[in-house]
């Protein structure tokens, strides 16, 4: 199914209607798609180089309104379906404490999962179900979302398609050892 997806995605990246396609898979990828927009992104760009920091725009921007939307699948849920069966099995007691640890870290797993692989709408629903602020929330994922996209775009743009090889197998590896690297050594400071 997935690789179905991924086909049908590609496909979109060759039609007229790709900036449309782009910025609806970059909103529902946010949220509830499995296929991150860059398999869009990477050959639209190569297509036309000069339009790599439009199209990383509008990804980023398609892509933090459909974190907003992940957020308030979070929020708007949680009431409904999450609280009752935390409840039910007497749970709300560890879910408030883990909420408070989620939330003095929020900003960090934000810009983590929204330049890694790691699936961007898992964070974006969990934010909203332990109501991270949503300042916090939005400057981060426009941050996170921003590098990502302008990133992949800046490097398309400047190698074409000899660096798509790279991207599509190994900048997830590099952004995820960047993040760790990063988070690691404010935690190091921390604690010295």
């Amino acid at each position: 199914m997935i690789r179905a997806l991924y086909d049908w995605t590609l496909r979109l990246a060759e039609s007229r209607h790709a900036m449309w396609a782009l910025a609806i898979v970059a909103f529902l990828e946010s949220s509830v798609f499995p296929i991150p927009p860059d398999v869009l992104m990477i050959p639209m760009i190569l297509a036309r180089p000069s339009r790599a920091f439009v199209i990383a725009g509008l990804a980023t921007v398609a892509s933090v309104t459909g974190g907003l939307a992940g957020y308030w699948i979070g929020s708007g849920l949680f009431e409904q379906v999450g609280r009752p069966v935390l409840e039910f099995y007497g749970k709300t007691a560890y879910f408030e404490e883990f909420s408070e640890t989620y939330n003095a870290w929020g900003a960090w797993a934000v810009l983590v999962a929204g330049v890694t692989p790691f699936p961007f709408k898992v964070i974006t629903i969990l934010s909203g179900a332990t109501g991270l602020s949503l300042p916090i929330f939005v400057v981060a994922s426009i941050a996170a979302r921003g590098l990502r996209f302008f990133l992949v775009a800046a490097l398309l743009w400047k190698f074409g398609a000899p660096i798509r090889d790279f991207i599509e197998r190994r900048l997830g590896l590099v952004f995820t050892v960047f993040m760790v690297l990063l988070v690691g050594s404010f935690v190091l400071l921390r604690y010295l």
